[in-house]
């Protein structure tokens, strides 16, 4: 017997570390620049630098681990590239919270000593989400790892910013974008958050000069009046077919502003008059720009009105709002207000009310590059999972919007371009130049906005692999094979790798993007701070182990649904790797050796059948890893693990290998052990690798790392000759019989020490066949005094009866139960279950607490009653079953 055994009970803390920088000390996430393996490139969607481990970090690197440990066992030659992304405005904003609380700010520091505390900001606190990660067991090549602000990422970024200018496809101009007066710059439209909020539509009256009528308009934002330069009606609108007049005066400013007509116009949405407010809403500013419209800005990038207001100027806008419209009550023109529940746009960082806002920016030309991402897909080049995410992501490129990318932030990738102070000239290129190119003037002034921090980031896949330069990487990993993402990302991040990548290296970067959902509580909200139902990743590995958590997140993470996590399903997984380990553990007592595969006549059914279920779980985890169905992959090898090799396996085996039947029983039985115990460490390997690192030192003929060891199914000695179906029909025959015996002393509430006779009748001879010569291990682990196997014929008496396939099953209750006790305490616990389900049936018949319970109270209260209702009917058959006996 083997002396290096394991311990008594499985410590991950005392485990993972060790492992952990095992793995990193011996190179074992190290990926090949070149060689003759098959690559196979994951990038990880870049973590703020600001962040913390949460769920959806956590659920993201255990795919992505998951696939890459799976890959390397398979033989690839695996990249998972890491890194960090500088996180414009959060990063900026953290820094000047920490310059307020010191008394300063960034403007008296300036820019370049601003910038100076950032970075070292980032290299005391930028680090803390690596850290985390690796808690995770993430197998990254740390060696490898980047940060967008780097110099090698700055170049590809100034590299793409300079091309893309060239191509036409980057602009300066004035147009609407979303402004946050909180963090003083503009955002894209993925970066604002919508919330639906109680507010109100106002109407109020435009009158016709020298008249009393006018027209009437509805809005949510009264003081952006001030801004009007006309109000719009549908041509085909025949309440202003025949005005008095083709123009309106503006209230409160005392302007004459144009009645103007446009299709844009909703003829059912209020009175069917829209006011115009080209600064301050994108669709007034489409439509100004067809009217020729002046824009006029009334609000300020601080939230203030500006002089455009008159009187206003300087109130801040919802102040303001209430100024005007007192003002507008007083002179008779407010109609009237009516209650609305809207989608207010907030911004991602601070949760401000956006301001849409006149502003010159730097743009991206999106339509063209999303062309080709839009194909890319469509044509099957990359493969969106599941695909019921395609029509999300070819309905956002189908519509998209330019893309604002500038930033009026200090801390982030200044856009490479100066303006001549002499002729206006605007240079963009690679190196900063000295002087103007069209009129030699040497006063150049650098624009001061930094790039959008996705644009940085949708360079990802090549720039951090040496582009532009001619980097070995690239050519082994590029395109990369997969990405793992949450849908959140889809638009901010998916689709703009994909434009980049597909402009700029002319394929696309990654073959498969498989999209999982969220993690939400054990009710199935979202978790928050404000409901108190946030669960820390690092808290729940502190309590129950890294691989115990990772399982749990992978066996619910399935195609399409959200992942409900709670503590106690975690709890549970913990119980299965104790499983586990106590099963390794009982096996490593019997093994001192790597044994020789045996013939398969030395072998025992048991053996047989354990080998080919192994060889059957060994494809059906393989296939659902190739195609991302991780939960079912996680189910199938547990179902494996804990029924078949620990409930069934171990315990047929037990009489073998205590050498009850024989030297080549023994011989034969810890051949299969060893084999058997082998194989599942390695499949088990990706969804928990601590433990099976662990065991897998312990168990003797292993070299190295499990990292390192061959997938079973690509061993070229097992291609299907461990495939046995007949086995496992003949076995599956004998644990039915042996659970018909097991479910006939629950019913009967018969102790486990009881021996029972048991008469097993079967009209199919091959069934009777399989029984007898089974006849050993039924008695064993059934544990029966007698088994007599035989056709159908009379029911014995006082009997209790279990059917299975082909088969019933009789035991004889003679001397075994008192009925009449029995048949007592069954009474008694049906009279409790009755009392116990009239409390939970009079909670459900209860109308207030229907109405005022939460709905996943009232669930469980339900559950309750089903639970009640179950045991009652078992309860009411047993005794049934009894009274028949006595009969």
């Amino acid at each position: 017997m083997s002396t290096d055994l394991l311990d008594k009970g499985y410590e991950p803390h005392d485990v993972e570390k060790r492992w952990y920088d095992f793995w990193q000390q011996e190179g074992l996430f190290s990926a090949e620049e070149t060689g003759d393996r098959k690559g196979y490139a994951i990038v990880i969607p870049p973590p703020n630098v600001t962040g913390v481990l949460h769920m959806g970090h956590a659920l993201n690197n255990t795919l992505q681990d998951i696939l890459c440990r799976y890959r390397r066992l398979r033989g690839d030659n695996v990249l998972w590239m890491p890194g960090t992304d500088h996180a414009g405005i959060a990063t900026q904003n953290v820094v000047e919270r920490q310059l307020a609380s010191e008394g300063t700010d960034r403007h008296a520091l300036g820019r370049e000593k601003f910038v100076e505390r950032v970075w070292e900001w980032r290299k005391e606190y930028g680090g803390a989400i690596i850290n985390q990660l690796k808690r995770m067991g993430a197998s990254c090549d740390w060696d490898r790892e980047r940060f967008t602000m780097d110099e090698g990422l700055s170049r590809a970024v100034r590299k793409v910013f300079v091309r893309l200018y060239e191509d036409g496809l980057i602009y300066r101009g004035n147009y609407i974008i979303n402004w946050c007066p909180r963090c003083h710059t503009a955002l894209a439209d993925l970066e604002v958050e919508h919330e639906e909020l109680d507010a109100h539509l106002y109407f109020f009256k435009y009158p016709f000069p020298d008249s009393d009528e006018g027209i009437t308009i509805a809005t949510t934002r009264p003081e952006t009046m001030l801004g009007d330069t006309a109000v719009a009606v549908n041509p085909e609108d025949e309440r202003y077919l025949n005005i008095p007049a083709e123009e309106v005066i503006l209230p409160l400013a005392n302007r004459r502003i144009p009645v103007i007509r446009d299709t844009y116009v909703d003829m059912s949405f209020g009175t069917g008059g829209l006011k115009v407010t080209p600064a301050h809403d994108p669709n007034d500013f489409e439509i100004g720009r067809r009217h020729n419209l002046p824009a006029v800005k009334a609000i300020g990038d601080d939230g203030r009105m500006t002089a455009e207001a008159g009187k206003y100027e300087g109130m801040d806008r919802m102040e303001c709002r209430k100024a005007v419209l007192k003002d507008l009550e007083a002179a008779g023109l407010l109609v009237k207000i009516e209650p609305l529940k809207h989608s207010v746009g907030h911004c991602y960082r601070c949760h401000t009310v956006i301001e849409p806002n006149l502003s010159k920016q730097w743009f991206v030309k999106a339509k063209p590059l999303a062309a080709k991402a839009l194909a890319a897909v469509r044509e099957g080049q990359t493969k969106i999972i599941p695909a019921t995410w395609e029509n999300t992501y070819y309905d956002w490129l189908e519509n998209i919007r330019d893309w604002c990318i500038s930033r009026q932030i200090w801390w982030g990738h200044q856009i490479p371009a100066w303006t001549c102070e002499d002729c206006g000239e605007v240079i963009v290129t690679m190196e900063d130049p000295t002087e103007c190119p069209k009129c030699k003037c040497d006063r150049l002034v650098r624009e001061t906005d930094v790039l959008d921090t996705w644009f940085s980031s949708a360079l990802w896949p090549f720039s951090t692999m040496g582009w532009p330069d001619e980097a070995p990487l690239l050519r082994t990993f590029y395109p990369t094979s997969t990405l793992i993402t949450g849908f959140d990302i889809l638009f901010f991040w998916v689709a703009r790798m994909m434009m980049m990548g597909i402009h700029f290296m002319g394929e696309v970067p990654f073959k498969n993007v498989y999209v999982h959902a969220l993690v939400r509580d054990e009710n199935g909200q979202k978790m928050s701070k404000s409901k108190g139902n946030v669960i820390d990743p690092l808290t729940v590995i502190e309590e129950y182990g890294t691989d115990a958590f990772r399982f749990t997140l992978t066996a619910f993470a399935a195609q399409g649904r959200d992942v409900r996590m709670s503590v106690k399903r975690v709890e549970g997984y913990r119980n299965f790797i104790n499983k586990l380990w106590n099963a390794a553990r009982f096996s490593l007592m019997h093994l001192e050796t790597a044994y020789p595969d045996m013939a398969e006549a030395d072998i025992s059914l048991p053996d047989r059948w354990i080998l080919s279920r192994l060889d059957r779980v060994t494809r059906n985890v393989r296939e659902t890893l190739d195609e991302y169905r991780f939960n079912d992959a996680a189910s199938a090898i547990y179902q494996f693990v804990w029924h078949e090799f620990c409930d069934w396996y171990l315990e047929a085996a037990k009489p073998a290998l205590y050498g009850k039947r024989g030297d080549a029983a023994q011989n034969a039985t810890r051949s299969v052990l060893w084999r058997v115990l082998r194989e599942t460490l390695i499949l088990l390997h990706p969804f928990i690798p601590f433990v099976t690192e662990e065991i897998w030192h312990k168990l003797p003929g292993t070299e190295g790392s499990i990292m390192k060891a061959q997938y079973p199914s690509d061993n070229p000695d097992n291609q299907g000759i461990f495939h046995m179906p007949e086995a496992e029909s003949r076995m599956n025959t004998a644990i039915a019989t042996i659970t018909g015996v097991r479910n006939i002393r629950g019913e009967m509430n018969i102790r486990p020490s009881m021996t029972l006779d048991i008469r097993v009748q079967s009209p199919d001879a091959e069934t009777r066949q399989v029984i007898e010569a089974q006849r050993e291990m039924i008695i064993d682990l059934a544990r029966l005094s007698s088994l007599t196997v035989e056709e159908p014929g009379e029911r014995p008496k006082s009997a209790a009866t279990a059917i299975i396939e082909n088969a019933t099953i009789f035991a004889s209750l003679e001397g075994i139960i008192d009925f009449a006790q029995e048949e007592k305490r069954l009474a008694k616990e049906i009279a409790k279950v009755e009392k116990e389900m009239a409390g939970v049936s009079k909670k459900l018949h209860n109308e207030d607490f229907l109405a005022k319970a939460p709905p996943e109270v009232v669930e469980k209260v339900r559950d309750r009653h089903s639970g009640f209702l179950e045991k009652h009917q078992k309860l009411q058959s047993n005794l049934e079953k009894i009274r028949s006996f006595v009969n």
